[in-house]
């Protein structure tokens, strides 16, 4: 009998495959990028609630003051979440920044007109809103390249945001946004439900260390041409999986980006090739009798505007209950036990 191969399919036999490339030679990096950031971890529990904790989750429902500007409203993802945030009844601002080729240009998203500024007047647009609207949550769809300059001015302006866009330099960004002390969420995914599994990860990785030493790693990971970096959300998977022992290169994650090969081998509903992220995880043992595999798929973008909105209104009910100034993440608006 021959030995088994090391490729992973799928699909099963008969049908269209991706079969992963062979990995060797694998060495572990360090540090490893972390989802929880430097939060302890606890028990998602609450046990009681004071009365003004009570008026600051009354006072943050849906349309009760709070306003956001959606920076990137052009994308798919900016015009999701302002229609996400308009349907739970959140002000839009209808300001919104962009690159140099569209300032200037007007985007009509929920029958709201929204004019889309350029890089050169966004300081002194932003301290313009925020004068207006001093309740503003500014959120952050735009692209890796703008993430750390994006940050900087939001820090500088001192408005709270929630920074949903992946890629630029994660240790600069917390850096600054530290330094600042300012309210913020940050987070490389906003879908609750992968959210949680992140979670069960990192709590995996820390309480049995190296359970996975030895085994190898193959990793796929799917979405819209358009999504120019590599998932934040993998990373983070990644670096649970290297400590528990498996060495792993971030640089070799398989990245499928060919609308005809997501259709055809990753098996992507042909209607979602625009807006999709699928992930596979596969593990093989030394020897090759054992095999482990996590995978989770998502089509569409509601999962994550739907989250988005909810990073919003936990930032607004920290703000208005004077907690800490700092950078919050999913897993702390998971824990907080108020979404929608």
């Amino acid at each position: 009998m021959s030995s088994p191969t090391p490729s992973v399919f799928l699909h099963p036999s008969g049908s269209p495959r991706l079969a992963f490339a062979s990995r060797k030679n694998q060495t572990l990096v360090k540090p490893r990028v972390s989802f929880l950031t430097n939060v302890k971890r606890r028990l998602p529990v609450v046990l009681s609630m004071t009365a003004t904790e009570e008026g600051a989750v009354k006072s943050v429902l849906p349309g009760n003051g709070i306003s956001i500007m959606v920076n990137g409203c052009t994308g798919k993802m900016g015009k999701a979440v302002i229609k996400a945030a308009d349907s739970a009844g959140v002000n839009i601002v209808p300001t919104s920044f962009g690159s140099a080729s569209e300032a200037g240009q007007t985007v009509e998203v929920c029958g709201k007109e929204i004019t889309v500024h350029g890089p050169t007047e966004r300081q002194e647009v932003l301290s313009s809103v925020f004068e207006k609207h001093p309740e503003l949550i500014v959120v952050d769809y735009t692209i890796p390249t703008a993430v750390n300059d994006n940050a900087e001015l939001y820090s500088k302006v001192d408005v709270p945001f929630v920074m949903g866009t992946t890629g630029g330099d994660r240790g600069k960004l917390y850096e600054a946004v530290e330094k600042a002390r300012i309210y913020a969420v940050i987070s490389p995914q906003m879908g609750k439900q992968v959210v949680a599994f992140l979670a069960a990860m990192e709590i995996m990785a820390e309480q049995f260390p190296g359970a996975f030493s030895g085994y190898s790693l193959e990793v796929m990971e799917s979405h819209q041409a358009s999504k120019l970096d590599a998932s934040g959300t993998a990373k983070a998977v990644i670096s649970c999986f290297q400590e528990l022992g498996v060495s792993y290169d971030m640089d070799q994650i398989q990245l499928i980006r060919d609308p005809k090969e997501q259709v055809e081998m990753v098996g992507v509903p042909e209607e979602h090739v625009s807006g999709h992220a699928f992930h596979l995880y596969h593990l093989t043992s030394p020897d090759e009798t054992v095999s482990f595999e996590f995978q989770h798929n998502v089509c569409g973008r509601s999962i994550y505007a739907e989250g988005t909105v909810d990073a919003v209104l936990f930032l607004a009910k920290k703000i208005r209950l004077k907690a800490d100034q700092r950078i919050y993440n999913m897993i702390d608006v998971l824990r907080e036990g108020n979404m929608r």
